[in-house]
């Protein structure tokens, strides 16, 4: 989602709610590699139901990595993102489904966004290769080490990635194999079902898993404590997964590591950038550099549980004229999140993710909820009236947020040209390592080195060579004039001046002397009065004295929050809608939207995969689209080529990068772009024909499952391939139609589609066709968290603990509470008591604190001895020890093993109980604060001083 920073923040306010995941790896016994058995139980402590792969999050970084050398071909494309799965399947183990979602055909408000994605791909792509090739060249010339360039037809275009395209269509048949073989061989696979929805079935990948998730859910014999686990790295997963309400749902992600080190785009080594590049180095033997090898990255659980915890404890309101509803609360959190961005609507300009927006937005949220009389939303719809109170108030702070932002930048510009300043001053004194060529001093090869001869005089020279720039040019230019000359140059006739010297000005920096305020261009200046009648002349070239069309951009954005929100808790309402303007409004133009409707046009349609191609693609990308449809992208005398510019405008919008900027492109006009291909569909090839139409999701199950034989009953019945037939498999419903992809019964084999792979002979999977439960238009999918639904054990420390609560709590560092307690043997009993420093003969471990789990009685009958050395004999030491120590957690069991152990030595007993007793009732005073204040304080009557 289209909120910059959202996960830092997330993580840096909310740091429990990440857990770094238990892996288990292969192991290597003499060179051969042992796979895990993934069937074993789960080592992160939790047995997870169902695992959702947000597929295009894995494919991305699979074809293009940043962080290492790309893949060569796409065959080892596809190897890398079957490695993938194997590795989130293996840290996860899903017990019931596993369900992989390539994107399809998005809504219209989310192409506008793919359009400007992809056309400055395409145009940085080109940038890119043009600017190799001259760093190359150059290069070359010097002489430098280069690795063979790469051919044009092995640049990897990422636009492939997009539904209709050959690449994609590869990717399904690929990820058909994959699934067949894992069902076929993997233990760990054998007894779950598998669903694959391919680029051919419209929707987002992350939304088709939503939509999959609110029908299940909705269905009467549901599991409400399914433990979910969603596989994704955008931000809106986060508010996809509390949109859900599912008390068990995680989200595993790559662990986030700002400013990795990437390969040079020429040599592919490590430590500089492309434009510093020098090229590579060979070896003695005359080999090519080897190219970077990175580790591993790291994967992490972001536990939406702990969220849950962290936002009920912020947004409690006390004393509402209301009933209180955390869950009602929590949906009002996520639709504010939307006003930071997402990808469908532009941010508001006073809103910013950095500047702790969603915090500001908070506090106004918990200050206007009072007058409000009630929540902002409900299951996906929203109250305008109490929206637009909360956006008026933040409308009064927006002259305030605009100043405060200029401030900071500006002491940021000052702070940063400071430090310049003393970097430059430090480096004029840097030492001049040029002064010791053709001196004694100079480094020399190993082997050449000889004896300095005067070296005092030398260095004397070196000196001397410093102080008049290290080539005597000042001495020999004395030397060249007359004593006349030389004195008549040192005096100034009185009121004279140089021609060549400015006089009456102040002597200005080095980098004064060139302007670097980024703000320069910036003709709307938030940070002035009259901010808003020049943002809304610039950016939408209209007059002051048009206040009406001010309000009507703020109605439309809007409608497109109302959009967002029913997209996320209901589903698509509409996939023509689209924001029309490329900037948002202020906050203070939410005027008179309580009596906006919020209603959609229904029964829309989604693009085809090759429609959308040609309303996202730019001209450049005109390879991935058939043959017939590429010629209106480029021939000018198409109807629509005014929707492919060669070139753009990128605004920044006083942002720094071009990244952040807007790319000002044409909106694509859906009826212009249908009416221009129509007449060439006649003209697509079948394959092209396969790649346009809207597809189902897939099923796959084992003969291990126990809904095999229905499956494989329908292919043997001759059911009609059309005809759906409802199916409940272990919780999960549905309806299911016969596919074409299902492995024939009589060969019963499959051919792999990936080079090198072998082929699979004696399937036991079926395949077929699978669709969501279907429900009666208007169905209102509650948001609000099912009957029966148990909450997880709490992770956050409570606030009312009582003392002796909180001295025994224990953080939660995992997925599940730690069972293991550390313990020490005999022989680190002696360890330890050889380094603890002994302060007198009566208090020899007196520094080290009991186990918090012990009640009083213990902490005095042991003295904080930590039960070594009580009775002078060795056999009885270790009879103790081992009394001790075999408790299954001493910490919260009963004192059963203590008191027979005190039974066995009756001398004990009998002489030291008065001693007991007093040290059970010594004065509180006597302990001093802090945790440990609990702990044995020894004093005269220690019951082991007689025995020293």
């Amino acid at each position: 989602m289209g909120v910059p920073a959202f996960f830092r923040w997330l993580s840096r306010k909310y740091p429990s709610v990440i857990v770094h995941c238990v892996e288990q790896k292969a192991v290597d016994v003499n060179g051969t590699k042992i796979p895990t058995n993934s069937s074993d139980p789960n080592p992160n402590g939790v047995e997870f139901d169902n695992l959702y792969l947000d597929m295009n999050g894995i494919i991305h970084p699979c074809t293009h990595p940043e962080d290492r050398p790309p893949p060569r071909n796409e065959d080892e494309m596809m190897i890398a993102i079957f490695d993938c799965i194997d590795r989130m399947f293996n840290i996860v183990r899903p017990r019931k489904v596993i369900y992989m979602a390539i994107d399809g055909v998005a809504p219209r408000a989310k192409m506008n966004q793919q359009r400007s994605r992809r056309f400055r791909a395409s145009k940085e792509t080109v940038e890119k290769i043009n600017e190799i090739k001259r760093i190359r060249a150059e290069l070359l010339l010097k002489g430098c080490e280069l690795p063979p360039e790469k051919p044009k037809e092995e640049h990897f275009d990422s636009n492939c990635i997009t539904p209709g395209t050959p690449f994609m269509a590869r990717l399904s048949e690929c990820l058909h194999y994959y699934i067949h073989d894992r069902l076929n061989n993997d233990p760990g696979w054998k007894g779950i079902k598998v669903i694959l929805s391919d680029a051919n079935v419209p929707g987002e990948g992350e939304h088709k898993i939503m939509d999959y998730i609110r029908k299940q859910r909705a269905q009467p014999d549901h599991d409400p404590n399914t433990q979910h686990v969603l596989c994704g790295a955008d931000a809106d997963l986060i508010m996809l997964g509390l949109a859900t309400h599912e008390p068990n749902f995680t989200i595993i992600r790559e662990e986030f590591r700002p400013n990795k080190p990437r390969p040079c785009e020429i040599c592919g080594q490590l430590g500089h950038e492309m434009k510093d590049c020098v090229g590579g180095v060979r070896s003695e033997h005359g080999q090519e550099p080897d190219m970077p090898i990175n580790a591993e990255t790291d994967f992490i659980f972001v536990r939406l549980n702990v969220l849950r915890e962290y936002l009920e404890k912020e947004m409690f309101m006390p004393n509402l004229p209301f009933k209180y509803e955390f869950d009602r609360a929590l949906d009002d959190w996520v639709f504010m999140c939307f006003f930071v961005g997402n990808d469908f609507l532009p941010h508001l300009p006073s809103l910013e993710i950095r500047e702790n927006a969603i915090d500001r937005l908070i506090r106004l949220y918990k200050d206007c909820v009072y007058k409000t009389g009630g929540y902002l939303t409900d299951s996906g719809d929203v109250n305008l009236e109490r929206v637009q109170m909360i956006m008026l108030e933040l409308g009064k702070a927006e002259d305030e947020i605009f100043k405060t932002r200029q401030q900071k930048e500006l002491s940021f510009k000052a702070r940063e040209k400071a430090k310049k300043r003393r970097s430059d001053g430090f480096n004029q004194y840097k030492p001049n390592f040029a002064l010791l060529q053709n001196t004694q001093f100079a480094p020399r090869a190993i082997g050449q080195q000889s004896a300095v001869n005067n070296a005092r005089h030398e260095a004397f020279n070196i000196r001397k060579a410093g102080m008049h720039g290290g080539t005597g040019q000042v001495e020999s230019h004395l030397r060249a004039t007359d004593a006349k000359s030389a004195l008549e140059s040192m005096f100034r006739p009185e009121g004279g001046s140089n021609s060549n010297e400015p006089h009456g000005e102040k002597r200005k920096h080095e980098d004064d002397n060139g302007s670097d305020d980024d703000q320069a261009h910036d003709e709307v200046r938030l940070w002035e009065d009259g901010f808003k009648d020049r943002y809304y002349e610039s950016k939408f070239d209209v007059g002051p004295q048009h206040l009406e069309f001010r309000y009507q951009v703020a109605l439309h954005y809007v409608r497109g929050l109302c959009w967002v929100l029913k997209y996320y808790y209901q589903g698509c309402a509409s996939w023509k809608w689209y924001y029309p303007y490329h900037y948002a409004p202020f906050a203070s133009d939410f005027c008179n939207i309580a009596g906006l409707s919020t209603d959609f046009e229904r029964d829309t349609k989604p693009f085809k995969p090759l429609e959308q191609l040609m309303g996202v693609f730019p001209a450049a990308s005109s390879k991935h689209v058939p043959a017939p449809f590429a010629t209106l992208m480029s021939d000018p005398d198409s109807k629509i080529i005014d929707f492919y510019p060669e070139d753009f405008k990128i605004d920044l919008n006083g942002k720094k990068f071009a990244w952040q900027g807007v790319a000002l492109l044409p909106f694509v006009d859906e009826n212009r772009l249908f009416k221009a291909l129509k007449p060439y569909y006649s003209q697509l090839t079948e394959a092209e024909i396969k790649r346009n139409i809207r597809g189902d999701d897939r099923l796959y199950v084992s003969s291990k499952n126990e809904g095999y034989d229905l499956l494989s009953g329908l292919y043997t019945q001759n059911v009609d391939s059309d005809a759906e037939c409802a199916i409940s498999i272990q919780g999960m419903r549905g309806t299911v139609l016969l596919s074409d992809s299902c492995v024939s019964r009589d060969t019963n084999s499959l051919a792999s589609p990936v080079k090198g792979l072998p082929m699979l002979y004696g399937n036991i999977v079926v395949c077929v066709r699978f669709r969501d439960p279907k429900y009666a238009a208007g169905f209102v999918f509650p948001a609000r968290k099912l009957k029966g639904a148990k909450d997880p054990p709490k992770v956050l420390k409570p606030e009312d603990l009582t003392p002796e609560a909180n001295r025994g709590w224990r953080a939660q560092v995992g997925m599940a509470p730690a069972t293991q307690r550390a313990s020490l043997n005999v022989s680190g009993h002696r360890t330890l008591g050889h380094y603890v420093p002994k302060h007198d003969n009566n208090r020899e471990y007196a520094n080290i604190p009991p186990p918090s789990g012990l009640d009083n009685s213990r902490h005095n009958n042991y003295g904080g001895r930590a039960g070594y050395n009580m009775y002078g004999n060795r056999g009885r030491q270790q009879n103790f020890n081992r009394n001790y120590h075999n408790q299954p957690d001493y910490s919260q069991g009963s004192s059963s093993s203590y008191g027979n152990h005190r039974n066995s030595d009756n001398h004990y007993n009998n002489h030291q109980q008065d001693r007991f007793n007093r040290s059970n009732n010594r004065p509180q005073e006597q302990r001093g604060p802090g945790p440990y204040r609990d702990r044995y304080v020894a004093d005269n009557s220690n019951r082991y001083n007689y025995r020293r």
